[in-house]
């Protein structure tokens, strides 16, 4: 918990300072401010931040493309320590599992987030298109009933940590083009044979350090649109504690659903638009 809190507190001394450096602190608008409350409402309640958040910029055309990785890292950080700090206190994890899953998503998220600064916008929409279309299957997937339950086990040892280590890492990686995490770690976790619900902590607490840890560097890259990105956080704050707090629960399948036929129609959007780009590029 002391190292969560003092990560969040350096990222966002560091977020405000080049802000304030760049002549950039510039107070989002409201809609940008009410995207940042519904995407951390759902993902605080399971159904994830990033697609949705993808899908809505991309619908109002409200973040370039090339923009949307870096907006989604720096802008959700600050909510996701909010959600790492309640679900680490109430979902038991084992303490070894949780630490070393965190350190190898922050890790692949360190050295993917050095490539996805230098990446051209092409590639970008690619690698989102394809990135959407696989967290859209594994959404399916798990509404349809064809993933694993899951055990009882609370931690890892032996061979199945080290597949969730690389499982992690790569799930850290991935998350620097725009997929997010949750789907995937529930997949791993019930693959293992662990709770899902230790998806929660593991999911929450890695996305906590690596979302600051690579933030960071897409700030100094300005690689993200800073005014959606304070619209995510100032409005996600508050709808991560409404969800945690008042709402709890609630019947969320014909949501996953949507986001499921959202998401399908963005990824094929992102990727007609990655064609488009190469065409021209060509030209």
């Amino acid at each position: 918990m002391a190292a969560l809190a003092f990560v969040g507190l350096v990222f966002g001394i560091v977020w405000v300072r080049v802000l304030r450096r760049n002549g950039r602190f510039r107070v989002p608008d409201f809609l940008q401010t009410v995207v940042g409350f519904i995407t951390d409402f759902l993902d605080t309640l399971g159904v994830g931040s990033f697609a949705v958040t993808t899908a809505i910029y991309r619908s109002r055309k409200m973040v370039p493309d090339e923009l949307i990785p870096g907006t989604l890292n720096v802008g959700h950080a600050l909510p996701t320590i909010v959600q790492a700090f309640i679900y680490i206190a109430i979902v038991k994890v084992e303490i070894q599992t949780l630490v070393l899953t965190i350190l190898a998503s922050v890790l692949g998220a360190w050295i993917g987030a050095g490539y996805v600064t230098r990446w051209p916008k092409k590639q970008i929409q690619r690698g989102m298109g394809l990135a959407l279309l696989a967290a859209a299957g594994l959404i399916l997937a798990r509404l349809t009933g064809l993933l694993p339950k899951g055990g009882d086990a609370l931690g890892l040892s032996g061979g199945y940590l080290v597949a969730a280590l690389i499982g992690n890492f790569v799930f850290g990686a991935l998350m620097m083009i725009g997929v997010g995490a949750y789907a995937p770690i529930m997949v791993m976790v019930s693959l293992l044979g662990m709770n899902p619900d230790t998806a929660f902590p593991i999911m929450m607490g890695s996305c906590a350090f690596l979302m600051p840890t690579a933030g960071i560097r897409m700030i100094h890259a300005e690689k993200y649109h800073d005014r959606a990105a304070l619209g995510l956080t100032l409005g996600g704050i508050p709808g991560v504690l409404i969800a945690a707090f008042i709402v709890w629960k609630l019947p969320l399948d014909a949501v996953r659903w949507l986001v499921v036929v959202v998401v399908i129609y963005t990824a094929v959007s992102m990727l007609l638009a990655a064609s488009r780009e190469g065409t021209a590029g060509d030209k």
